[in-house]
This record gives structure tokens, C-alpha cells and sequence, in this order.
């Protein structure tokens, strides 16, 4: 028996094995634990290399990877990975990462508050002190609903922040001011969130994913404070890039778009090779939107598009794979 990727042998039957069966768990609605960690090491032990893949949006994880624990590894959005570049918001220093190449994704992060608020803008909870009730994300690879106290926060959470104290607060002043923040998980699929805003139970939702939430929530009523002005040009100044919120009549925002695949800048040429050839080879069978759109866009990938924005540099080996492939001159 042959694959595409080369001769199958004892060795290789085992983990193509689990490969192949966690690859179908993961796909299932009713299995919660979406977090995968491979590590790719000899057999034998005759060779130096072990390779650790991180499938999961986790920024903790660009520390990692820029020391060389972790390989590869995603995020969402390409935003997050150039401020580790810049050594800006939540990292200590720059963080020496390159791309491998960007997933198209479309998204925007929204400011939603109740009308029942009064809020009209985020400079007016700053300077009237407004104690929101805020639903903001958990981490997208949590089980189950877990108390806040051990939660971790998204990443989601941790850029919607940074916009925050671009007007001069943040989610730990709410607080502080007699209001409550609450990590929750994804909307959608979880309706929770929009259920508590019909209830009475929350004035606000800070987030992403807006095509699966924000017509709803307009429906109920939100509205979706816009960051600009001045706020908005230190942010851009900062890396992130501007964006509109489509409700109707645009808000300005910032964009929230692309899922880089990334790795150390110093990172092995040879595994930066082989991991690029095999997206190539397997870019059929690789889906990269909830429909299960096929295959993987590898010439879209490489380059800098509004819904992929790459922003770091790619790593020589991809650019190099890439150019052989004829998706960049």
C-alpha cells in the first residue's frame, strides 16, 4: 500500500493511525476537545529533532514558538501575531516568529451595548464610569464552562483590551467601577450570551465572529460603539488595522481577520520545508471555513489580502517552498 506521501511501513502505520483518528474526532460536533498538540520525534533516537504542532489559538503559545518549544502553531487574528513581532501589548519584548502563511477569514471586533446602557461611545464609560455588565470570550478551546476565577482569558480578549486603554481604560477599570466582566464562551454556537442580553443579565458584548451575532444583536436593540478619531490612528500607528462593522450603516472598528500559520523565525529550514510541502500535497483534503470549503487557498495564503493580512515576514524556507509552487515571484 502507497500514498501520495510516500511509502507505508510499520513505522509509519502507527501514526497515521492516530493521525487519521483524531483527524475524524476533532470533526465530530458532539466531541468537546478540539485542542491538539502533536510531537514528531525519531523513532530510533539516532537523530536530533523532536517537533512539537500546536493546533489551537492560544497566544501563550508565540513565546513558545519563538524559543523553539513549539514548531508551528495557529492564531486568530493575524493582528495578535504582528504585536508579538512588535513586542507590543500583552508580550514582553519582541518575538522572533515568521509565517508560514495566512487562512482567509473575514472578521471585524465589535463593541455592542444594550440600549437600556445609555452608552453611546467608549470614551463615555470611561469618563462617566460606566459599571457594565460585559460578556467577553473565553478561550475558544475550553470544554466546558468553567468558574471565571481559572478561566483564560481569548485572545479575543486580550486585543479588545488593548482598544480599551487606546481610550484610556480597561475591562479591570469596569470592574473596579462596580461592574462585572464575564468570560464566556463562542457566540455562536453557544446562545447564551444573547440570551442574557434578552434577560436583563448583561449590557454589553465585547468580541469577534460578528457574522454570527451581530445582526441578532442589532435586532435586540445594541448598538456598536465606534473606535475612532484618535484612538483609532494610536492603534493603526500600533499595527492594527482599521475596519467597519456592517449593522446597517457601517462602524468603524478594527479588523479582527486572518488565521496565521506560524513558526520561529530561527526554526528549522528542513521541517519549514517539509511542513509547507505537505499542506501542498494534502491542500485538498484540508478544509479552512465552517462549511468545509475545499482546498486549502496556498496562493492566497502567502500574499496579503483584506481578509488574510500578513503582516510578518515569511519564514525563507515557506517563501522558498511558495516561489517553487509559483504562488509568489
Amino acid at each position: 500500500m502507497t500514498t501520495s506521501s510516500g511509502r507505508v511501513t510499520v513505522v509509519t502505520i502507527r501514526p497515521r493511525l492516530m493521525l487519521e483518528a483524531v483527524s475524524e474526532m476533532v470533526g465530530q460536533d458532539d466531541w468537546p476537545h478540539k485542542y491538539v498538540r502533536l510531537t514528531l520525534r525519531d523513532p530510533i533516537g539516532m537523530h536530533e529533532g523532536i517537533f512539537s504542532l500546536a493546533a489551537t489559538v492560544d497566544p501563550d503559545l508565540i513565546p513558545e514558538v519563538a524559543r523553539g518549544a513549539v514548531a508551528v502553531a495557529m492564531l486568530n487574528p493575524s493582528a495578535m501575531l504582528n504585536r508579538a513581532v512588535l513586542g507590543l501589548g500583552p508580550f514582553d519584548g519582541p518575538q522572533k516568529v515568521a509565517a508560514i502563511g495566512v487562512i482567509p477569514s473575514d472578521d471585524q471586533l465589535g463593541f455592542a451595548v444594550t440600549e437600556r446602557s445609555g452608552v453611546t461611545s467608549l470614551d463615555q464609560i470611561r469618563e462617566e464610569r460606566v459599571p457594565l455588565r460585559v460578556s467577553v470570550r473565553a478561550s475558544r478551546d475550553l470544554a466546558s464552562e468553567v468558574p471565571n476565577d481559572i478561566i483564560k482569558p481569548h485572545g479575543t480578549t486580550l486585543l479588545a483590551d488593548e482598544v480599551l486603554k487606546a481610550h484610556g481604560f480597561c475591562l479591570a477599570d469596569i470592574e473596579s467601577w462596580g461592574g462585572h466582566v464575564s468570560y464566556d464562551l463562542p457566540l455562536p454556537p453557544h446562545p447564551s450570551r444573547i440570551g442574557a442580553v434578552e434577560r436583563g443579565e448583561i449590557d454589553a458584548i465585547f468580541d469577534e465572529a460578528l457574522g454570527g451575532w451581530a445582526t441578532k444583536a442589532a435586532g435586540l436593540g445594541m448598538r456598536f460603539l465606534p473606535v475612532e478619531g484618535e484612538p483609532l490612528s494610536k492603534l493603526t500607528a500600533e499595527g492594527f488595522r482599521p475596519a467597519v462593522v456592517d449593522v446597517g450603516e457601517g462602524v468603524p472598528t478594527v479588523d479582527f481577520s486572518g488565521w496565521p500559520i506560524y513558526t520561529g523565525a530561527d526554526a528549522s529550514e528542513a521541517f519549514v520545508t517539509s511542513f509547507c510541502r505537505a499542506l501542498e500535497a494534502r491542500k485538498d483534503r484540508i478544509p479552512w471555513e465552517d462549511s468545509g470549503k475545499l482546498p486549502l487557498p496556498l496562493e492566497r495564503m502567502c500574499h496579503d489580502h483584506p481578509d488574510a493580512p500578513l503582516q510578518v515576514p515569511l519564514h525563507p524556507a515557506a517563501a522558498q517552498v511558495w516561489r517553487e509552487c509559483g504562488y509568489i515571484d
